[in-house]
């Protein structure tokens, strides 16, 4: 299945401006890669770039409803801290995923990057929305460059 999975890792924070071109790039990779037989896709389920990615999965997979959508949670607490609006669309997200994996019932420190290693861990490629060289966005795609993984940025 690693062959044919990808996984996401971006920021949280993205400039309004910036989003209708994010939303277009991902729609135009994650064609491709569903044409190249791609058919698994991890998300972390995050606000801001796991959400829009998690999104446009979902869309795409009202034409190819073969794919999948993987949710791999860190924590089950982890929309604590966030606005109203967050949670209400992390929750259609989950609900319309075809797996939601909880990796801890609480959150705890590095358990980010115990998520992001497990989906960089199941997939082929790496699809990132990186702006910065530092961070865990930044220490993701290192980590899917030395696992081997394909790295595309957005």
């Amino acid at each position: 299945m690693k062959n044919t999975s990808c996984c996401f890792t971006g920021h949280r924070d993205i400039p309004h401006e910036k989003i209708p071109a994010i939303k277009e790039r991902l729609h135009e990779v994650l064609s491709s890669l569903i044409e190249q037989g791609f058919t698994d896709f991890y998300n972390g389920g995050a606000v801001g770039f796991d959400l829009l990615s998690a999104e446009a999965v979902l869309e795409l997979k009202k034409s190819h409803p073969h794919i999948r959508l993987h949710l791999i949670i860190p924590c089950a607490n982890q929309t604590v801290k966030w606005k109203k609006s967050e949670i209400e669309r992390y929750e259609r997200i989950k609900e319309a995923a075809d797996e939601v994996k909880i990796l801890s019932p609480f959150y705890f420190n590095g358990c980010m990057q115990i998520r992001n290693r497990y989906m960089v861990d199941a997939s082929s490629v790496c699809v990132a929305y990186l702006e910065r060289t530092t961070g865990g966005s930044a220490d993701t795609v290192k980590y899917a460059k030395q696992k081997g993984a394909a790295v595309v940025i957005i």
